[in-house]
C-alpha cells in the first residue's frame, strides 16, 4: 500500500519517508539495473522525495553518477513523477582514492549546481544543499552561493548539510530566511545532532536525517542499549528498521528520514514504515535507549 503520510519541505509536500541514493553509487554499489529497480520500487510505494549529491560516485571521472541514475530512473518510470522532489548537494569531492574532500568555494558550488541541473535534466533543482562546511572557506561565503543560485533560478529551494546550530542560524540569516532544510547524521546509534533537530523544529525547517538506521543492524545484540527497538518491533510484527523510521517521524513533524537503499525489497520495507504509529510510551522507551559505545 503506497505511503499516505506526508511532510513538508519548504513549499513542497513530500512522502514522510524519502530515499537516499548514496548506496547505489559508492563502495559496494549494485549494478545499474538493480539500482533503477530500487528507485522504481520506492516510487511504486509512493516515495516522492529522493536525496542525492554530485559526490555520490567512486571514480574521479564519474562525478554525478548517482544523479544520472536517478534521472534515468525517473525518465524510465511508467507512472507520473511530476510530484517527486529531488534534492542534491555540492561541496564534497571524491578524488577517486576512497577519500572525501571539501570545496566550499562559491564559484565551485555555483558551477556544480549548474552541472547537477544538467545531469538531472531539470531547468531548476528542486532542493540544493551545501554538502559540508569547508574549514578553508568562510561559511557565509559558501552559503552565499546558494543565494545567487536562488536568485538566478538555478535552484528552487536551499538547504545545508552537516551543520551545527550556529551554522544553521547563520545560513538562514545569509539566505534571508529562505533556508528550508538541514541534513545531518542522526540515528539510534548517533544522536549528536539532537540539538540541531530541536532547532529545526523551533524554526519550522525540515530536518533530514542521513544514515537514519545507524546502529540498528545489531540491535538484538545490544542488550541494555538499543534492544528496545527490537522489542517494539516484535510487538508490532515489523522490523527494527521500520520501528526506527517510525521513531524518527515521532520525534518531530519536521523530520523526513532518508534511508539509503540499494535493493528493491529494502526500499519497499522502508517506505512501509511511514504509516507505522508508535504510542507515546513506545517513543519514550526508544528515546531512553543509549547509543552503543564507540570502538
Amino acid at each position: 500500500m503506497p505511503i499516505t503520510a506526508t511532510r513538508t519541505i519548504g513549499d513542497v509536500t513530500v512522502s514522510a519517508i524519502g530515499l537516499g541514493g548514496m548506496p547505489m553509487s559508492i563502495e559496494g554499489r549494485p549494478d545499474r539495473e538493480r539500482s533503477i529497480a530500487t528507485i522504481h520500487a520506492s516510487l511504486d510505494e509512493g516515495v516522492t522525495f529522493i536525496d542525492t549529491a554530485d559526490a555520490y560516485h567512486l571514480e574521479a571521472g564519474e562525478v554525478g553518477h548517482n544523479e544520472e541514475l536517478i534521472a534515468e530512473a525517473l525518465r524510465s518510470y511508467g507512472g507520473d513523477t511530476s510530484g517527486v522532489l529531488v534534492a542534491t548537494k555540492a561541496g564534497h569531492l571524491r578524488p577517486g582514492d576512497g577519500s572525501w574532500t571539501q570545496d566550499g568555494r562559491p564559484e565551485h558550488i555555483k558551477e556544480a549546481a549548474k552541472a547537477s541541473a544538467k545531469r538531472l535534466g531539470v531547468d531548476a533543482i528542486g532542493l540544493h544543499q551545501f554538502h559540508r562546511p569547508d574549514p578553508d572557506v568562510p561559511y557565509a561565503e559558501s552559503v552565499g552561493a546558494l543565494v545567487e543560485l536562488l536568485d538566478e533560478g538555478v535552484i528552487r529551494m536551499a538547504g545545508v548539510s552537516n551543520a551545527d546550530p550556529d551554522q544553521i542560524r547563520e545560513a538562514n540569516e545569509v539566505l534571508g530566511g529562505r533556508l528550508v532544510s538541514v541534513q545531518n547524521q542522526f540515528s539510534p546509534g548517533f544522536r549528536s545532532s539532537e540539538a540541531e533537530l530541536r532547532l529545526c523544529d523551533e524554526m519550522g525547517i525540515a530536518f533530514l536525517p542521513w544514515s537514519p538506521l545507524g546502529g540498528i543492524a545489531k540491535a538484538s545484540e545490544l542488550a541494555g542499549s538499543l534492544d528496545a527497538f527490537a522489542e517494539v518491533a516484535r510487538e508490532h510484527d515489523v522490523t527494527p528498521q521500520q520501528v526506527t523510521l517510525a521513531w524518527h517521524l515521532a520525534k518531530s513533524p519536521v523530520v523526513v528520514p532518508i534511508p539509503g537503499s540499494s535493493r528493491p525489497e529494502t526500499a519497499r520495507a522502508s517506505a512501509a514504515a511511514a504509516d507505522l504509529r508508535l504510542s507515546e510510551d513506545e517513543v519514550a522507551r526508544l528515546d531512553a535507549t543509549q547509543p552503543p559505545p564507540e570502538g
